[in-house]
């Protein structure tokens, strides 16, 4: 169970490395400070692969989050 756990981990982790370094960059530095609000309530929705990538950054830090709690759990 541990090993299961530790392999969920690193393959999360990898998962969310690579889809956060896939995904565009939204911003524009600070020229963007008085639009952010849009951004932040859903305005701008992404669409095709940028929506893709950011389901499987939010699902693999779940997943992440679960199995090192969980593992925290058992360990202890």
């Amino acid at each position: 169970m541990d090993t299961l756990l530790v392999a969920l981990m690193i393959i999360s982790s990898f998962a969310v490395i690579i889809s956060v370094l896939m995904s565009p960059v939204k911003t524009q530095g600070l020229g963007a400070i008085e639009g952010g609000a849009e951004t932040l309530f859903g305005k701008h929705k992404a669409r095709g692969f940028d929506a893709f990538l950011e389901k499987v950054t939010i699902i693999s830090a779940i997943v992440f989050m679960l199995s090192a709690f969980i593992y925290a759990v058992i360990a202890a």
